[in-house]
């Protein structure tokens, strides 16, 4: 079964006509997630995307599935404990995907610094205990002399020395477009560039479904549902005004995280590195090397502004600048060696001054409980105490009350499920690391619900086992399996460059695109490999324009900021013959993707600067 332009109509026609038992709003990973649970469940399961999937904010993460260690600065161990082990669950469904990264964390020696030397060993013990790791990955404490063998480049004034642990590398855009390319294959009814327009009721006033609009021909129709789930992330509270029986304030407090993408020949770090920003703000900031490339961030700043296209603005860029200069001093970096960025929406919760259904909470954790527990560590390392001990203490630890008034920084990183009066379920905040857990919250409310109008109960997946397109092998086998993907594209005449890019980027769908080199040859332009994986996005991943393809499918857009200017009229061509475009829609495509690349490569404001 192909996912494409070609079967978009098939599939609107049966969301017009269908009855569905569930219908989610909103394309990002945590809309993916229901979808591809709701589908494996053999639920009539419809998506619709007003953009792109993933566009609007889960293609705009700082790309780790993280463990969220920096929570453990007030000890919020409940949702470490819930992001660690979620981690190893996305790693499992999705193997082609994460991938586990030395993670450094510099010791500094200034005012309100996260982490001393004692605390932040204490912290990455309890993080690996939480997470189970052991092995190479295990934490460790490195002197000040190996922090900078390491790390010339870094500021050696006050430094004391380095953490070390693990974490994942994440592609948060192919993460969702897996999901969905699953529940597609699973008889799930995905569609992008289809809005939401008003939720509608039964005689009863209880919602069934939507009026909903196709944005590529302005087409309105509606979408019979018995269940109605808002997963529009930063959108949520715009969904469920949608809705003329809802009447209660916003949830929502989206909140701004920008990142910044240099070369390497400018700053090389030689594995992921995450600290202070030196600044007093409570603020981490990750510099993490991806290919020839070194990219920075995040910022956290509310945000009030266009939700769909978020911009990074010069103070974002003077602040990460900033702290960049001061922790690498030699490096020099300006504005004009910036090579791409993005800038995203984080959904966070407005208030969640109480633990929700998925871990999520904002707690300070009192002087006596942070004491029990230091006092607790210790011993454990001596070897005076075994782990159900530790145990024991995370699970009588006292918490202070939380700020009633929180900066956008320390508003915890928790997800809330609820239903409305009328029946509209929202399912919102949370972390793109738990997606997986989120929807398999929602999906017991759901199967509650539904239960009582089945002739038999419903049965749930094993959402943990339940693997996404792509990612159908063996996650204790990854690299192995990878080499053995990239093999069959390398005999089929693929460099073998392109051929392990290619079968990381696609996973066990690879041998499927190096199949494609039997009857497609390289197009002008483009290399054999690069052809292929246009192709196989065109056919089976809803890519319906250049800047889906170069920027969400691939993320050529900002990694390979270099060459984009040389693969682009080439994209664009196959594209068009592909599609059949005439000279206007291949001149809109182009319009597109430079105005993509202008806005990423920040011409805007480079413009000013000359």
């Amino acid at each position: 079964m192909t996912f494409s332009q070609a079967t978009r109509s098939d599939i609107l026609e049966h969301l017009k006509k269908d009855h569905l038992d569930v219908l989610a709003i909103g394309g990002g990973i945590t809309g993916a997630g229901v979808a591809l649970q709701a589908a494996a469940a053999q639920l009539k399961t419809g998506l619709i995307e007003m953009q792109d999937f993933a566009e609007g904010t889960s293609s705009r993460s700082t790309k780790l599935v993280h463990g969220g260690i920096r929570y453990l600065k007030t000890f919020d161990v409940e949702v470490v404990a819930d992001t660690v082990q979620e981690r190893a669950v996305v790693q499992g469904i999705a193997p082609h995907i994460p991938r586990p990264k030395q993670m450094i964390l510099p010791i500094y020696d200034e005012p309100d610094a996260t982490f001393n030397m004692f605390s932040v060993k204490i912290a990455m013990d309890l993080y690996d205990r939480l997470a189970h790791v052991t092995g190479k990955y295990a934490n460790k404490v490195i002197p000040k002399e190996e922090v900078l063998q390491l790390e010339p480049d870094l500021n050696p004034h006050n430094l004391l020395g380095a953490g070390v642990y693990l974490d994942f590398e994440n592609n948060d855009a192919r993460l969702v477009i897996e999901n969905i390319k699953e529940a597609a294959a699973s008889g799930g009814l995905m569609a992008s560039h289809v809005q939401a327009l008003q939720i509608n009721h039964d005689e009863h006033g209880k919602v069934n479904g939507v009026r909903a609009r196709d944005l590529l021909n302005g087409e309105e129709f509606d979408i019979h549902a018995k269940i109605v789930i808002n997963t529009a992330g930063p959108w949520s509270d715009q969904v469920r005004n949608l809705d003329n029986k809802y009447h209660e304030a916003d949830h929502i407090r989206p909140t701004k995280g920008v990142h910044l993408v240099i070369s390497d020949t400018r700053l090389k770090v030689p594995t992921a590195t995450y600290f202070d920003t030196g600044k007093h703000d409570g603020r981490m900031i990750f510099v993490i090397p991806r290919f020839n490339k070194t990219y920075f961030g995040t910022t956290d700043t509310d945000y009030q502004g266009d939700f769909k296209h978020p911009e990074v603005t010069q103070a974002d860029v003077d602040y990460l600048l900033e702290i960049m200069n001061r922790r690498y001093p030699q490096a020099h970096l300006t504005l004009a060696d910036i090579e791409a960025s993005w800038a995203g929406l984080r959904p966070l919760l407005s208030s969640n001054g109480s633990s929700d259904y998925n871990g999520g909470s904002k707690k300070v954790l009192s002087d006596k409980s942070f004491n029990e527990l230091v006092t607790a560590v210790t011993q454990y390392n001596a070897g005076k105490i075994t782990r159900s001990d530790i145990e024991k203490v995370l699970s009588q630890l006292q918490t202070a009350q939380s700020e009633k008034s929180a900066s956008a920084s320390s508003i915890s990183r928790g997800s809330s499920l609820t239903v409305d009066a009328d029946g509209l379920m929202n399912l919102a905040g949370g972390k793109i690391t738990d997606y997986r857990k989120m929807a398999a919250g929602a999906m017991k409310k759901i199967k509650k619900i539904l239960d009582p109008q089945l002739s038999q109960p419903l049965q749930l997946p094993d959402s943990k086992n339940l693997q996404v397109s792509g990612g159908h092998f063996d996650p204790a086998k990854v690299d192995e399996t990878i080499n053995e993907y990239a093999q069959v594209g390398i005999n089929q005449g693929i460099s073998a460059d392109e051929a392990f890019k290619l079968a990381n980027l696609f996973g066990s769908n690879a041998p499927q695109i190096f199949a494609l080199a039997d009857r497609l040859p390289a197009a002008p332009g483009l290399s054999l490999g690069e052809t292929l994986a246009l192709h196989y996005s065109l056919d089976n991943e809803m890519t319906l324009t250049a800047v889906d393809y170069l920027l969400r499918r691939t993320n050529h857009l900002l990694f390979e900021a270099d060459s984009i200017n040389k693969i682009k009229e080439p994209i664009i061509d196959e594209m068009a013959r592909y599609f059949n475009w005439d000279a206007e829609q291949k001149q809109l495509q182009t319009q597109a993707l430079d105005k993509a690349i202008a806005n990423s490569q920040l011409h805007y404001l480079k413009n000013e600067v000359h």
